[in-house]
């Protein structure tokens, strides 16, 4: 699933962020990621995918 259209990131891809940063803050996902959000909207939902992401650590 997408996460961010504007970055073009998969739901897998801020996972294995979250894993690697062991951060639930998207921005941290992102930069690891080599990009940042944009206009916004899908911070919500990589919020979401991130706290999840967290628990199971």
């Amino acid at each position: 699933m997408i996460v961010c259209v504007c970055n073009a990131l998969r739901e897998n891809q801020v996972r294995e962020a979250a894993r690697v940063t062991r951060s639930d803050c998207p921005v941290t996902a992102y930069a690891k990621l080599g990009c940042k959000p944009k206009c916004g909207q899908c911070l919500p939902f990589a919020r979401e995918v991130l706290a999840r992401e967290s628990s199971f650590a």
